[in-house]
């Protein structure tokens, strides 16, 4: 990756409906909505699916969430894939472009995003590459 992005964004989940629901349920569904501030100037519409476990601070998430708007004046859409894990307390997380998800000037779009909250402030960091269907960075 060359090229890295900054900034700051609101989230907004919203618990919805499991499909099917069984005995001593611990999962959960819920919707994703984002509003991205910075380097990103983008909002994101997503959906999130967890599990708890009986072991405090052990937990894990998978989501797909599409982002539309502008990358550092390239304007298109992508999809960042989510797979966070809790292990009794300690913090694991993976969110990474799907490949080839990018969609106009953010066609041929590469990367990796990191997530940190500092004083209950969400800020992202993406180190990413983009390139033209050819190959050739941007």
């Amino acid at each position: 990756m060359n090229k890295h992005a900054t900034g700051t964004f609101e989230v907004n989940l919203n618990p919805l409906d499991l499909n099917e629901v069984g005995d001593g349920e611990t999962r959960g569904r819920i919707s994703i909505n984002k509003t991205f501030r910075g380097d990103l100037e983008a909002t994101s519409i997503g959906e999130m699916l967890s599990a708890m476990t009986e072991v405090k601070g052990s937990a894990g998430y998978v989501a797909m969430e599409r982002v539309v708007g502008t990358l550092q004046g390239h304007q298109g859409s992508f999809v960042l894939q989510h797979s966070g894990t809790m292990n009794r307390g300690v913090a694991s997380l993976s969110v990474t472009v799907v490949p080839d998800s990018g969609t106009g000037e953010l066609a041929g779009l590469k990367g990796a995003l990191n997530i940190n909250i500092r004083e209950g402030v969400h800020c992202y960091g993406l180190d990413y590459s983009l390139e033209d269907p050819a190959g050739v960075p941007l």
